[in-house]
């Protein structure tokens, strides 16, 4: 297993994965090529993907603003999930963001999402209860949909 930083080169293994897993969310404009893309060149380092046998079998887009490191679009194949794989890449990008002197990191998981949420949970992530998420859309034609 070779745990190392995303390239954009790495981006139709990985969107094979994200459209592999059931439930997985995936938008017309920030998870397409361009998308990502500017997300890996705002983040050169903390991005991440696990690959075994020349396939990408895990990835993490990994970035900060400054001030918060946020992890999206965690993922590992279900086949080769319960190896450590996923909290490997955590680790990985967290140390890639304390590098850049981020000291809090987030992330948000959909409630009904409970493979994802037993993990953060197993590896020591806290739920927050004490505040509300909310979003404001700037891009109507960034579409959302769901893998089924």
């Amino acid at each position: 297993m070779n745990i190392r930083t995303m390239t954009i080169e790495d981006y139709e293994g990985v969107y094979a994965l994200w459209m592999s897993i059931k439930g997985f969310a995936i938008r017309s404009l920030d998870d397409s090529y361009e998308g990502v893309s500017r997300f890996l060149k705002r983040n050169p380092s903390s991005s991440v993907v696990a690959v075994e046998e020349g396939e990408i079998v895990g990835s993490i887009l990994c970035g900060h603003d400054g001030r918060r490191g946020c992890l999206y679009h965690v993922c590992v194949h279900e086949d080769h999930r319960m190896r450590g794989i996923g909290k490997s890449m955590v680790v990985y990008c967290m140390k890639e963001l304390e590098k850049e002197q981020i000291s809090k990191v987030s992330l948000i998981a959909f409630t009904k999402n409970d493979i994802g949420n037993a993990f953060w949970k197993e590896i020591g992530w806290t739920r927050r209860e004490d505040l509300n998420y909310y979003d404001f859309v700037l891009k109507k034609e960034n579409i959302v949909s769901f893998n089924q």
